[in-house]
């Protein structure tokens, strides 16, 4: 068994690299070269801007619809197929959705820390993000920028859904349980996985690469108090919920936004 483990260990620690190089990875690298190309232009960083759930086909909603459906639904594919990876490759329990603790045992409970969660980060978040453009070292957000169709409030509430399975799934569920059975210590693999997700919000520019950072790392701490997932994406999407909806309704009306 122990030889066997010790093949098997460098092939998990592969599987890793090839999930985040066709989802968070891939994002990461095209991140860091927007980075690097916004800080080789001739504007300055804190007057760019950055934009994120924009339109496609604004003067034909209904092709539009169907661009952000596909947007928001083919992203699913990679967090399924590590949950599809954990359950048919060295599973670390029968159950990979028991395993990473996105099984039904405890819901409310997981509703409440997660809603919890969100409402504490929700305002040092906001305020780190001003502070952040205030010195210069980020750009002006614009959350949300798609139309006033009838759709466009459940695909903002979509959108933030993706995000938090794609990223809590990838990122802490599977990445942490992947290092774990290749012998990282459980602070490396959360570390390293915090790093990763600053990485690939650098593109909104070194403000975000840090916030998400302390994101990432929180979310990795806590995950590894209670092995539950369900908290951690129900958090990112409350939080992505805030920010889009949120957006969506005072950017005309507020200002500092």
């Amino acid at each position: 068994m122990a030889a066997t483990a010790a093949r098997t260990r460098p092939r998990l620690v592969l599987e890793t690299l090839l999930i985040l190089g066709i989802s968070l990875g891939k994002s990461a690298v095209y991140s860091i070269l927007n980075i690097i190309n916004r800080l080789t232009y001739q504007v300055p960083l804190s007057e760019q801007t950055s934009t994120m759930n924009s339109a496609v086909t604004p003067d034909r909603p209904w092709l539009d619809l169907a661009y952000q459906l596909a947007n928001n639904l083919l992203p699913f594919c990679a967090p399924f197929l590590a949950i599809y990876l954990l359950w048919r490759i060295w599973p670390p329990g029968p159950s990979p959705w028991r395993a990473i603790g996105l099984d039904g045992r405890r819901v409310g409970r997981d509703i409440a820390l997660g809603v919890g969660l969100a409402l504490l980060i929700l305002g040092p978040a906001l305020g780190f993000y001003l502070l952040a453009r205030q010195l210069g070292i980020n750009t002006t957000i614009v959350m949300a920028d798609l139309g006033s169709d009838s759709w466009t409030i459940p695909m903002y509430c979509l959108a933030a859904f993706q995000n938090g399975f794609l990223e809590e799934v990838v990122m802490i569920g599977y990445l942490t349980t992947r290092w774990r059975q290749s012998g990282w210590h459980p602070g490396a693999a959360i570390v390293v996985s915090a790093l990763i997700r600053g990485s690939y919000h650098l593109y909104q520019g070194f403000g975000g690469f840090i916030s998400n950072l302390v994101f990432g790392l929180l979310l990795g701490w806590l995950y590894q108090r209670t092995r539950r997932l369900w908290p951690l994406v129900i958090a990112h999407t409350v939080i992505d919920i805030t920010a889009f909806v949120g957006y969506s309704l005072l950017a005309g009306v507020v200002g500092w936004l």
